[in-house]
């Protein structure tokens, strides 16, 4: 069996169940018949590279790329610098725009990374500060421009963009942040004569939008393509000279203990869509912290620091690949009903798991589609019985749901 880019989190399948991970249950299956699974990757998951050095998988390095094709040059751009001297336009910085400009003469073309789609993820009122929310889910609502509307990207919900502030009937209402429609619109005012196109969920959720984009992107019909993670798919493009990464900073800040990890793995994918063939390609990266430390494994190339120094992290507070992680997830539409169910079932476990028992807390968007959600963390140590863990959870998870007042509480138990 072969998986390739095998750190792919789109591997792992979240709602609804079945929720398990395709490149564990592809070893497993592998096993059941005797035979040999191949993982690739040029940025392998920490599970699996820990694996490698607990000789339990293999380890073969292919050192050149494809044809001996150079790596690209690598160079962070540091923003903040750039905005102090007024070297930007818009979101692009004096150097992505000389790049571009060169990259776009010799008839090469561009690809523009920004992981979030959308003009603004965030309107906001000048005067009072209110920002326009979704009415289900506790996320502010995202603008996009090409249909003047306010969408939520959890529910679907969308209703026409406010012309006066909803709290105060103010007029000055004001875009913050940036997504792939305003990386899209300001390219193109920059670049007048070149083709922009843009490709992320909003433009590939027609039949054959996909394609079509990717189609005229190889067919050179498009000289700069905007885009959000969709891009680091492994995709071969010959004529990509460039690759501009807009801002690395709001993918370190994800409240998610893999989030440098998977940073590291989308920067070096993305750059790995520059120079495939014998010119070689260069990447920007924008940031306002260009001495983060993932930012200069990234500059480098680096695998074997970061995996040193997020295996360090893992080690010190108890994440995967050292322990395993079970996400238990309660859901209702009745904040109260929720907070007790998930504080009674959490105190249950802790008499079983003791300290290895996080929770409940709320996440990061607590509501979402009218349900209140409420997560419990179980971390498993390596030498503890996984059978009997299990069994111990299914038990609390039967009693909890045979109490009258919990019946209607939703349980999700996420493995790994």
């Amino acid at each position: 069996i072969i998986v390739d880019e095998e750190h792919e989190s789109s591997y792992k399948q979240f709602d609804p169940s079945p929720r398990y991970h395709a490149r564990d249950a592809a070893i497993v299956l592998a096993s059941l018949f005797n035979c040999k699974t191949l993982l690739g990757s040029a940025t392998p998951s920490l599970e699996s590279y820990y694996n490698v050095q607990q000789e339990k998988y293999g380890l073969v390095q292919i050192t050149k790329r494809y044809n001996e094709v150079l790596m690209p040059e690598m160079e962070l751009v540091d923003i903040k610098d750039k905005h102090k001297r007024k070297r930007m336009q818009g979101h692009f910085s004096d150097r992505l725009i000389e790049e571009m400009t060169e990259a776009l003469q010799d008839g090469h073309q561009i690809i523009l990374f920004q992981n979030r789609r959308g003009f603004s993820p965030i309107v906001e009122c000048n005067t009072c500060g209110h920002s326009p929310q979704c009415p289900n889910c506790d996320v502010s609502l995202t603008y996009h421009q090409y249909k003047n509307e306010l969408r939520c990207h959890y529910c679907g919900y969308y209703t026409a963009m406010l012309k006066t502030c909803m709290a105060c009937g103010s007029v000055e209402l004001d875009n913050k942040g940036f997504g792939t429609e305003q990386v899209e619109q300001e390219a193109t005012a920059l670049f007048p004569d070149f083709k922009v196109a843009r490709m992320d969920l909003d433009t590939t959720r027609g039949k054959y939008g996909y394609d079509k984009i990717i189609n005229a992107f190889e067919q050179q019909e498009v000289d700069i393509l905007v885009g959000t993670q969709m891009l680091t798919k492994g995709l071969d493009f010959r004529n990509v000279k460039l690759v501009g990464i807009m801002n690395a900073d709001n993918m370190l800040n994800f409240p998610d203990f893999r989030a440098h990890e998977r940073s590291f793995q989308l920067m070096l994918q993305v750059s790995g869509r520059a120079g495939r063939t014998d010119k070689r390609g260069k990447v920007l990266i924008q940031t306002y912290n260009p001495h983060h430390r993932i930012l200069q494994q990234v500059s480098t190339n680096n695998y074997a620091d970061m995996y040193k120094e997020q295996m360090d992290d893992r080690f010190n507070y108890k994440y995967p690949p050292i322990y395993r992680l079970i996400k238990i997830t309660l859901k209702h539409k009745d904040y109260n009903k929720v907070t007790i169910g998930a504080d009674w079932y959490a105190k249950s476990l802790k008499q079983i798991f003791k300290t290895n028992v996080l929770g409940p807390e709320f996440p990061p968007v607590s509501r979402i589609r009218n349900q209140f959600h409420k997560n419990i963390l179980v971390k498993i140590p390596s030498q503890q019985s996984l059978s009997k863990t299990k069994e111990a959870i299914i038990k609390v998870n039967n009693s909890f749901l045979s109490i009258k007042d919990f019946r209607a509480v939703r349980v999700i138990l996420n493995v790994d």
